[in-house]
C-alpha cells in the first residue's frame, strides 16, 4: 500500500523553480490527501477514532454499548435495570502518571560547541592547568617577591584532574551560554511551554505519541505550539522519533473569518467556493456541524535543492560571488573564458503549504523562510514540528491505555454484574407452621395464634412447640417457627469481588503502577526501604514517557535556539526581546547576531525526584558521619541539582578530604619529630648550659676564694704590719728603759756604797723577775707575725 501512495508524489529529480511552483505544491498536497483522506483505508479517520476511543478510556467516558450488547438477550434490556455509568478506573491511573512526571522540574543547559566557543573553553581550562601545575612555583613568588603570576583565583583552584573536569561541568559557564539559556527560558515561558509539557505528558500516556510545533513571525516572534496528535499526518517512519519523514501536517478546523484574515487575497468567489465544497471533504474529515468553518491541511514538505554560484574574477584580482539559479549550467570552455568560475552544493530544502481537502485548492506554497540550520551541519534542515512515540513498531503507535482498555471493559462488566446479584437478593424470612402452633396449648385458656408467636419470636427470639401431639403422637412440627435464610448468593458475591480485583491487579501489572505508586493499599507491616523500592520500579516501568517529554523539550529548545538569532536581526519583537533579556546579556547576544559564530548543544538536565535526593542524603550523612567531609562539601553536595554529577563530586570531596587529612597527618608527624629534635636539642643545649652555669659558678667561687684569700692576706699584712711597727714601738722604749734603767743603775753605784748597790741590785733583779716571770727580759719581736704565710691558713 505504501508502495502505491508513494506514486502519487511527484518526482524531487526536478529543478528549483519547478519545485516552487504552486502546481508541485498542489500535486504534493494531493498526494497526502490519497494517503491519508481517501482509499479503502481512510488512514487518517482510523487514527482520529482511534485516539478519540482511547481518551474517552482515559477520562472514564467509554461507550456503555458494548457492555449493553454482552448483557443483553437479542437486544432486550427490559430486565435488567442497572446504573451503566462507566466505573472510573483508567482515570486513576493516567493522573498517577502524568501528574507525577508534571511536576518533576527540569534546567536547559546550553554549550557553545562552535569554534569560536571551544577555543575559550580550552583557553579557561589550559590556564587552570597552568596555575595547578605552576602553584609551588607561584607560591614561592608570591612569598618571595610579592609578584602574583595566577591567571585565576587561588581560592577555587581544583586540585586534580577529577576536580578540574567536575569544576568545568558545574562552575564554568562562558557569558553567551548563559545569555542563550536565558534566552530560551524567555521564549519558552512566553509560549507557556509548561502548559504545552504537560498536553503532552498526556497524549504520551494516553495515545503514545506527542507533537508539538514551533513557529517565526515578524509579530509574534518564535513560538512553540502544542499539536494534537489526532490531526496529524506524516510520511511513513519506523522511528520513534520520526527523524525519517518528508513530509508532515496538521488539519485545523478554522472559521472562514480566520481564514480569510490569514489570507487576505483570497476573492469572493474562492471564499464562496471553499464553503460550497466544504461538504466535499466531510467524507474525507469527520469535522463538526459548524457550516461557517472548513477543514485546512498545514503541511511541511523536505527536498533538496541546489545551490548554485559564479564566482568571478576582477580586473583588481580580486574575486565576486554571485548568486545563480540551478539552470545556471555554462560549459567549461566559456568558463574559461569569461575568467568564472561555477560552485554549486545540494541541501535539503523545507518548504510548507495551507491546502483546503475538500475544494481541492492549495492556499499557500512557499519554501520556508528563516529555514533551521545548524552550523554542524548545514546541508540538513529540521522541521517545524517535533514528534515522538516511544513504543512505535512497524507504524502502529502503543500507549499505556491501549494496554488497559480490555482490563478496565471486564472490571465494568464484573461491575455490572455485581449489579445484578444485589438487585436479585432478598432479605431473610421466617417459616410458620400452622399446624405446630395448633398443637401448642399455652395453659391459660388464650390461643397461640400465628401473629402472637411472631410477636413473641422477633422480640424474644424465643419459640414455644410440642414435641407430641394432643393425641401422644410425634409432631412434626414441634418448632412452629424456622428462620430462612436467603444468602444464596453471598457466594456470587464474594467470586466477583475476587474477579473485580483480579482485573484490577492485571492493570497495576500490565502498567506497572504498583500500590506503592499511588499509596493506596500501603502494608502497615512493610518496611520503608521495600515501599521506597517498589515505588522506584514503578517509576522505572514509565521511564519511556519521561524519556519522550524530555525528548520533545530538547528539540523544541534546539529549535528556539535557531530561532533566535532571526528574532534579534529580523523580528520587530527584538527590543521587547531584549529588555527581556537585560542588558548585560545583549552584548553577548549581539555578538552571536553579528558574527554567527556560535553553535549550541542543547542538554535537558532533570531535577532529581524525591527517591533521588534521598539517596544523595543518605550519602552525604553517611559521609559526615564518618567525617570524610566538612559541613561546607554537604552544603556544596546539596546544591547540585545533577545527581550523577553530585555523586562525582562526593567521591572527589571524600578524596581530597582523605588526603588532606593525609596531609596533615605527616605534618602533624614531621612537626612533632621536629618539636622531638628540638625537645632533643633544647634538652642538650640546657645541659651544656648548665655544666657551663655551673663551671662558671665552680670559676667564680673560685675567683672569689682567691680574691676573698688575698683580701685576707692584704688585711693581714696590714694587720701584721701595724703590729710590728707596734711591736717595734714598744722594742725601741723598752730599749730606752732599759739604757735609763742601766744609766741610773750605773749611776746608783757610784753614788752608793757598795751595800746600796747591792740592796738596790737585788731589788732590780726582783723586779725584773716579777714583769718577766722569769730570770730573763721579755722581749717584744714577734714570732713569725711578720712573715705573712705564718700563722694565717685560710682554706
Amino acid at each position: 500500500m505504501r508502495s502505491e501512495h508513494s506514486i502519487n508524489f511527484p518526482s524531487q529529480a526536478v529543478s528549483d523553480l519547478e519545485k516552487l511552483n504552486e502546481d508541485y505544491g498542489l500535486k504534493i498536497a494531493r498526494a497526502i490527501k490519497h494517503e491519508w483522506f481517501s482509499g479503502s483505508t481512510h488512514k487518517y479517520n482510523i487514527n482520529k477514532e482511534s485516539f478519540r476511543k482511547l481518551r474517552l478510556y482515559a477520562r472514564g467516558e467509554q461507550s456503555i454499548q458494548k457492555y449493553k450488547n454482552e448483557l443483553s438477550i437479542n437486544g432486550d434490556l427490559s430486565y435488567l435495570n442497572l446504573d451503566w455509568t462507566p466505573v472510573p478506573i483508567i482515570p486513576k491511573f493516567v493522573d498517577i502518571v502524568v501528574n507525577g512526571m508534571a511536576q518533576r522540574s527540569y534546567e536547559i543547559n546550553c554549550f557553545s560547541q562552535d569554534e569560536f566557543g571551544v577555543s575559550k573553553r580550552t583557553e579557561y581550562m589550559e590556564s587552570i592547568v597552568r596555575d595547578m601545575k605552576s602553584k609551588r612555583f607561584t607560591e614561592l613568588a608570591k612569598e618571595k617577591f610579592e609578584i602574583d603570576l595566577y591567571e585565576n583565583d587561588p581560592e577555587t583552584l581544583p586540585n586534580s584532574e577529577d576536580e578540574l573536569t567536575l569544576h568545568m561541568q558545574l562552575d564554568y559557564k562562558q557569558a553567551v551560554e548563559l545569555a542563550e539559556e536565558q534566552a530560551l527560558n524567555v521564549l519558552m515561558e512566553g509560549s507557556d511551554f509548561d502548559l504545552v509539557r504537560r498536553r503532552c505528558l498526556y497524549d504520551l500516556t494516553v495515545l503514545g505519541i506527542g507533537a508539538t510545533k514551533t513557529t517565526f513571525d515578524w509579530s509574534d516572534g518564535a513560538k512553540a505550539q502544542y499539536v494534537d496528535p489526532a490531526n496529524l499526518v506524516y510520511s511513513h517512519t519506523d522511528s520513534p522519533y520520526f527523524d525519517d519523514i518528508y513530509y508532515v501536517g496538521e488539519t485545523k478546523e478554522i472559521p472562514i473569518n480566520e481564514l480569510v484574515s490569514e489570507f487576505p487575497d483570497l476573492t469572493e468567489k474562492e471564499i464562496k467556493e471553499i464553503i460550497d465544497k466544504r461538504g466535499g471533504y466531510e467524507s474525507y474529515v469527520r469535522s463538526s456541524s459548524d457550516k461557517n468553518k472548513v477543514q485546512v491541511l498545514y503541511f511541511n514538505y523536505k527536498t533538496h535543492m541546489n545551490q548554485v554560484y559564479k564566482l568571478k574574477t576582477t580586473g583588481s584580482g580580486g574575486e565576486k560571488l554571485i548568486e545563480k539559479d540551478d539552470q545556471f549550467n555554462p560549459p567549461k570552455e566559456k568558463q574559461e573564458e569569461g575568467g568564472f568560475e561555477k560552485l554549486e552544493r545540494c541541501v535539503e530544502a523545507l518548504y510548507e503549504g495551507v491546502y483546503i481537502v475538500g475544494c481541492d485548492k492549495i492556499l499557500r506554497w512557499r519554501m520556508c523562510p528563516n529555514m533551521m540550520r545548524t552550523d554542524s551541519d548545514f546541508s540538513k534542515v529540521k522541521m517545524n514540528y517535533q514528534i515522538v512515540a516511544p513504543r512505535m513498531y512497524e507504524g502502529r503507535i502503543e500507549s499505556m491505555v491501549g494496554r488497559i482498555t480490555s482490563f478496565a471493559d471486564m472490571i465494568q462488566l464484573t461491575h455490572l454484574k455485581l449489579q445484578q446479584v444485589m438487585a436479585r437478593m432478598v432479605p431473610d424470612g421466617v417459616y410458620l407452621d400452622a399446624d405446630g402452633l395448633a398443637e401448642v396449648d399455652l395453659g391459660n385458656g388464650t390461643n397461640y395464634n400465628p401473629q402472637e408467636a411472631l410477636n413473641m419470636f422477633f422480640q424474644t427470639g424465643s419459640v414455644i412447640g410440642r414435641s407430641f401431639t394432643a393425641d401422644g403422637d410425634q409432631n412434626p412440627g414441634k418448632i412452629p417457627i424456622q428462620q430462612i435464610s436467603n444468602g444464596v448468593n453471598s457466594g456470587k458475591l464474594q467470586s466477583l469481588t475476587a474477579t473485580y480485583n483480579y482485573y484490577l491487579q492485571m492493570i497495576r501489572d500490565v502498567t506497572g503502577l504498583n500500590e506503592a505508586r499511588d499509596a493506596s493499599t500501603p502494608d502497615r507491616n512493610a518496611l520503608v526501604g521495600v515501599q521506597k523500592m517498589a515505588a522506584a520500579n514503578s517509576n522505572t516501568a514509565t521511564r519511556h514517557i519521561l524519556q519522550s517529554m524530555l525528548f520533545l523539550t530538547a528539540e523544541v529548545a534546539e529549535c528556539l535556539s535557531l530561532r533566535i538569532s532571526d528574532i534579534i536581526e529580523y523580528s520587530p519583537t527584538r527590543d521587547a526581546f531584549i529588555r527581556t533579556l537585560g542588558s548585560h546579556n545583549v552584548a553577548t547576544l549581539e555578538e552571536m547576531k553579528n558574527l554567527h559564530l556560535y553553535d549550541f548543544g542543547i542538554f535537558i538536565e532533570l531535577m532529581p525526584d524525591e527517591e533521588e535526593k534521598a539517596m544523595l542524603e543518605n550519602n552525604i550523612q553517611i559521609a559526615l558521619s564518618q567525617k570524610t567531609i566538612d559541613l561546607d562539601d554537604a552544603i556544596d553536595l546539596r546544591g547540585v541539582r545533577n545527581i550523577k554529577l553530585a555523586n562525582q563530586l562526593l567521591k572527589v570531596k571524600r578524596k581530597a578530604k582523605v588526603e588532606k587529612e593525609q596531609k596533615m597527618q605527616q605534618e602533624n608527624i614531621k612537626a612533632q619529630s621536629q618539636a622531638n629534635q628540638e625537645a632533643q636539642k633544647a634538652a642538650a643545649q640546657g645541659e651544656i648550659q648548665k655544666k657551663q652555669a655551673m663551671s662558671q659558678a665552680e670559676a667564680q667561687l673560685e675567683q672569689t676564694k682567691n680574691q676573698m684569700k688575698i683580701q685576707y692576706l692584704q688585711q693581714e699584712a696590714i694587720v701584721k704590719k701595724d703590729l710590728m711597727q707596734y711591736e717595734f714601738e714598744l722594742n725601741h722604749k723598752l730599749q730606752n728603759i732599759q739604757r735609763q734603767t742601766s744609766s741610773e743603775l750605773e749611776m746608783a753605784r757610784e753614788n752608793r756604797k757598795d751595800d746600796r748597790v747591792d740592796r738596790q741590785a737585788g731589788h732590780q733583779k726582783e723586779m725584773i723577775n716579777q714583769r718577766s716571770g722569769g730570770d730573763t727580759l721579755k722581749k717584744f719581736e714577734s714570732s713569725g707575725n711578720d712573715i705573712l704565710t705564718g700563722s694565717a691558713n685560710i682554706k
